[in-house]
């Protein structure tokens, strides 16, 4: 069955939900089901396996959570889990959680969410309490299962959002062995903003005869057409926040989103950004709905010009004024990517889209290009001249303005008493001086290396022709083997050299490691995504990572904290 989001159920009554979730969507606020709530909520009561695709911001979240809830039994249950929800990040880990637990209250839902990043002390203890349902990144689910900490026996249902993501990120032997170790009675969901042929492939192998639901882009509003120039940088991810400052310089926005991938990349860069004389504003999950409230009071005041967000903070949000949007990195969906930009260019207004993309993420903004059939032009980061005849410009339309509009007669006796001693045009520029570095100056700055468009391979999209592993209670996971000669899947050429660093784990071939468990580990317990991992060698005792520079201290300190295949291993920089 194939459905383009056919006629919408009207609320949530006619879906057959119980009672107590009727009640918590209504204390919610939710007054009708979206196009894929409609269609996904009645199959998934029935207990159909189901192939979803959407995307992100379409409400996918409630379509699995509810039906996982409905079938909770009353009164009080026993200690295993009954669903696992794999999710690729440890934001949406935290955003899935948050919601299963505010739809489940009035059923007394037991959820946990188990991801890198956290102690891993306090999710065991949460695991022994009890729970209903656990929301798990697939690298700490499989260090779990390893432990014997979560039991798989009972899984009545399991759920893979935003799978595209996760095969992106190099977790598809993980996902194999994670859904071969439960029980083959159980209900299986996958949803995926995109459909490629490798969502199909892990479709096909996991899933029993699946109802197919695709909901179909939104068409646009009648009217003005949206008039957005898009463009994109390529630009080492060591270069990025002094690259947008300088873009950010020569654009000159009345009013921008910068999209991020993290809280903790907000954060950083809002700080930054500051700091270069912008008035910017953080706005992320982290913050409390009031903090949230201040910050859109005041960047619709016009008192703040840049709102630095993640894709989850900002969803809803309308700025009038709004002139520009970056993807400080590039969104991995096209359609988060149109979403985002169609927040300017509206009404006949013009808009500007600017995305920021690493050597690597070539073909991810060709992908775009692909599905959306918008072109995207590559230009060059502003140079150091770039920028001073930029701001030379400014300095020009400052004077040009104050000339026309500003009572200047006051300053007059100024100018007289001084030319008593200098040349008129010694004064006039004099004057020029203070107005130009009054709007900035030429700071010092150091040239951006220029890099040329290329396409790589990410490890995500590799050809596995592996068996996959398998979960054995005794004896942790089997895996397969690596590449040939010991090396790890062909990553391309992941990081500028600059910025890459090799780190060495005491690791290898003899303890059955793969790139996807180096992989995994990393992602699952750093704030780097599987794309932001280099070029991975395995040899028979130890393995070589590369990661990039900013990160060589996180990650150390991260894998102290967790194990790979087991074992506790300490990583160290590479010894020439």
């Amino acid at each position: 069955m194939s459905t383009d989001a056919a006629e919408q159920t009207q609320t949530f009554t006619d879906l057959g939900l119980r009672d107590e979730l009727l009640s918590a969507l209504t204390t919610l606020g939710y007054e009708e089901p979206t196009p894929i709530q409609a269609e996904s909520i009645p199959h998934l009561i029935a207990g159909r396996d189901l192939l979803g695709q959407a995307a992100t911001g379409t409400g996918k979240t409630a379509s699995f959570a509810l039906p996982i809830l409905d079938r909770l039994q009353p009164g009080s249950r026993g200690d295993e889990p009954s669903a696992l929800i794999l999710v690729p990040t440890r934001e949406l880990a935290m955003q899935v959680s948050e919601a299963v637990h505010k739809y489940g209250r009035d059923l007394g839902a037991r959820v946990v969410p188990i991801y890198g990043g956290q102690p891993i002390s306090r999710q065991l203890q949460a695991l022994r309490r009890g729970v209903d349902v656990v929301i798990a990144t697939p690298g700490r689910a499989v260090d779990h299962i390893k432990r014997g900490t979560l039991p798989l026996d009972f899984i009545e249902i399991v759920v893979l959002d935003e799978a595209d993501e996760m095969l992106d990120m190099g977790f598809a032997e993980d996902l194999d062995a994670i859904l071969e170790a439960t029980p083959e009675s159980r209900q299986t969901v996958l949803f995926s903003a995109t459909m490629p042929s490798k969502i199909e492939k892990l479709a096909r192998r996991h899933l029993t005869d699946p109802i197919n639901i695709r909901i179909a882009r939104e068409v646009a509003e009648p009217g003005a057409a949206p008039k957005v120039r898009q463009s994109a940088y390529v630009v080492p991810r060591s270069h990025k926040p002094a690259a947008l400052g300088r873009i950010l310089d020569v654009e000159s926005p009345t009013a921008a989103i910068v999209f991020c991938r993290t809280r903790h990349e907000v954060d950083q860069l809002s700080e930054t950004l500051n700091g270069r004389g912008y008035r910017a504003e953080a706005l992320h999950g982290g913050m409390s709905q009031e903090a949230r409230d201040r910050v859109m009071g005041r960047v619709r005041a016009g008192t703040a010009e840049l709102l630095i967000a993640t894709d989850v903070a900002a969803r809803g949000l309308d700025i009038d004024q709004l002139t520009h949007v970056v993807n400080y990195d590039v969104p991995s969906a096209p359609e988060a990517y149109v979403h985002r930009i169609g927040r300017v260019g509206r009404a006949g207004r013009e808009g500007v889209a600017i995305t920021l993309a690493e050597p690597r993420e070539h073909r991810l903004v060709e992908n775009i290009q692909r599905v959306t059939g918008q072109k995207i032009a590559f230009e060059k980061v502003p140079t150091i001249a770039d920028l001073r005849n930029r701001r030379m410009e400014l300095t020009l339309a400052t004077l040009r303005e104050s000339l026309i509009d500003d009572d200047l007669d006051r300053y007059r006796t100024i100018v007289e008493t001084l030319t008593d001693e200098f040349d008129l045009v010694e004064i006039a520029l004099a004057a020029v001086k203070l107005a130009h570095e009054a709007v900035g100056g030429d700071d010092d700055e150091t040239e951006i290396p220029e890099i040329a468009p290329r396409k790589s391979t990410s490890y995500g999209d590799r050809d596995d022709r592996s068996k996959p592993g398998k979960f054995s209670k005794d004896k942790g996971a089997k895996s397969g083997k690596s590449g040939k000669d010991g090396k790890g899947a062909d990553r391309g050429d992941r990081l500028s050299k600059g910025d890459a660093v090799r780190l060495y784990f005491p690791i290898g071939r003899s303890a059955r490691v793969r790139p996807g468990d180096l992989v995994g580990a990393i992602a699952g317990e750093t704030s780097l995504s599987g794309r932001d991992i280099g070029a991975i060698e395995i040899t028979e005792n130890f393995s070589l990572v590369e990661v990039p520079g900013r990160a060589v201290e996180e990650v150390i300190g991260a894998m102290k904290r967790t194990t790979i295949k087991g074992k506790k291993i300490t990583p160290r920089r590479e010894r020439f």
